[in-house]
């Protein structure tokens, strides 16, 4: 416990433990601003004693969300991620801006400008073809990454965290299924990796020494013919001698055709199929039990594959899930990582660390039912929460 709870560097910060709150898109931003249920989100986390929690998620164009209503990194954003990262930094803890392109994950229909995908795709969210950026729109998207870290630093946060997960714009160019290209930005995987060297060299150049750097990185698609494993330690090996990155949190599984190998636990199909709009529900009904695989839950489900990066790399890691009790935060202590990251057990418990700091045998009370997954089109929450109030996109409380 003293180490887990223990002050840590990251880069060039400092948290007060070894525990950050991962990213999940907390649905509180109904006019793409931030609001003060968003605020209270954090400060609650933060209160519960977590050394960072991540704000998700912030696009660095308004075409990069998968939904319009999310943060999309302007000028007119700053004073109200300010007014976050000072309430969160009153807690005692640090705060990340997650950043990134939605790329064909994000919902056209919706932002009113084109997804993105590297090579020719049909968007189910949107029913429209996606659009495939020219060299020079790829080298605006890398410009555009460095100008998102730098308002985080106008914004006060401690560190950002690029997402180069889940068959968002970076990962879909990381994956030869999804990446069919024939230039540089495509083939080897030396080009598919191109995109998230060169963003995350232009961030490190913009707010590097300053705020700590941090990337979520695919393990694997999760899908025949995606990215693997062998190829994910390759693009770390790369991203590491770049030097560019203070950290990695390694993931899994891909929003745009298998979302559960991240969330491990029951499949919530019902739900899903309650909440999707318009056509994407219909598409849903059709496909929904081959698109919502089910994977058993374990502590620590990722740890099998995060060995392999572990075994391979010095720099910095950060474990994600399964992580929900100190038995398994001090197994991937043992097990060479530098930081964990928790998410659905803190959207169970957001004091889940100050119990366990009490009390070291508190088990989290999140059954993985993953019924918290649907709710991000109202308002994120545990469902089990008698105290979570789900919030329309237009900014009223529903009864």
């Amino acid at each position: 416990m003293n180490d887990i709870f223990a002050p840590a560097a990251l880069g060039p910060i400092t948290l007060r433990n070894r525990v950050i709150k991962a990213a999940t898109f907390e649905g509180r931003t109904p006019q793409a601003l931030v609001t003060p249920e968003l605020i209270d989100f954090h400060r609650e986390v933060a209160a519960g004693g977590v050394g960072m929690t991540t704000v998700a998620y912030c696009a660095v164009a308004p075409g990069g969300r998968t939904d319009r209503h999310q943060i999309w990194m302007q000028p007119e954003a700053v004073a109200g991620l300010r007014d976050l990262t000072d309430a969160v930094h009153a807690e005692g803890a640090a705060a990340s801006a997650q950043l990134g392109h939605a790329g064909p994950v994000a919902n056209a229909a919706s932002n009113r400008a084109p997804a993105l995908a590297p090579s020719a795709l049909f968007s189910p969210l949107s029913m429209q073809a996606m659009k495939v950026p020219s060299d020079t729109e790829i080298r605006e998207l890398i410009a555009a990454h460095a100008k998102a870290a730098l308002l985080a630093e106008q914004a006060g946060f401690d560190a950002v965290e690029i997402h180069f997960g889940h068959n968002y714009l970076v990962s879909s160019f990381l994956s030869p299924l999804l990446n069919r290209r024939r230039d540089r930005w495509g083939g080897s995987l030396a080009n598919r990796a191109r995109l998230a060297r060169e963003i995350a060299r232009a961030v490190r150049e913009a707010v590097g020494g300053r705020l700590a750097v941090t990337a979520k990185l695919n393990m694997e698609d999760g899908r025949r013919g995606g990215l693997t494993v062998p190829e994910s330690v390759q693009v770390a090996a790369w991203l590491e001698a770049d030097g560019t990155l203070d950290a990695l949190e390694l993931t899994a599984g891909s929003s745009l055709l298998n979302p559960m190998l991240l969330f491990h636990g029951a499949a919530p199909r019902k739900e899903f199929a309650q909440v999707l709009p318009g056509p994407a529900r219909l598409g849903f009904r059709a496909v929904g039990r081959a698109f919502l695989k089910e994977y058993p839950y374990q502590e620590a489900f990722l740890l099998e594959r995060a060995r392999h990066f572990r075994r391979e790399l010095s720099m910095p890691l950060i474990l994600l899930g399964g992580i929900t009790n100190l038995d398994t935060m001090n197994l991937a202590r043992a097990e060479g990582f530098d930081f964990v990251a928790m998410g659905r057990a803190l959207l169970r418990e957001p004091n889940l660390l100050r119990r366990i700091q009490s009390d070291a045998s508190t088990r989290s009370a999140c059954v993985h039912c993953n019924k918290c997954m649907p709710t991000i089109y109202t308002t994120t929450r545990c469902v089990f929460r008698p105290d979570s109030t789900p919030v329309d996109f237009d900014g009223v409380r529903r009864t």
